[in-house]
């Protein structure tokens, strides 16, 4: 069964960025979508990005827009996800899903099948 494996997560100062890896397998990575989703303590997930590459499909959550970018490194296997002018408000745990069956980057964390174990971000003000 596939098991993202997401990366880079840390501490940074409110304004600062930070970049996070998620690695897959290559059959995800040639057909998948794969989406980043994050939480916040005492809230619900939340979708932030999602990307289906052989479909052209990239999709936003409101809050990240203008700030996030997703993209895919082909020799990697990896999805990334750069985050700039970061605010407290964006401290949570990043997960990374892969969707294997519908594969539309959609922004339902229902729609993906597997998940990797978080990768912590905490935005100091």
């Amino acid at each position: 069964q596939e098991q993202p494996v997401e990366s880079g997560g840390g501490l940074v100062q409110a304004g600062g960025s930070l970049k996070l890896s998620c690695r897959v397998s290559e059959r995800t990575f040639k057909t998948a979508a794969v989406g980043w989703f994050r939480q916040a303590p005492g809230k619900d997930l939340e979708f932030v990005a999602a990307i289906n590459w052989w479909r052209g499909t990239i999709n936003y959550g409101d809050s990240v827009k203008g700030r996030f970018a997703i993209s895919r490194a082909n020799a990697e296997n990896t999805i990334y996800l750069q985050m700039n002018g970061l605010t407290s408000e964006d401290t949570a745990i990043y997960y990374c899903g892969v969707d294997i069956d519908y594969a539309t980057a959609a922004p339902r964390a229902v729609e993906y099948e597997a998940w990797g174990r978080g990768t912590q971000v905490t935005v100091s003000s």
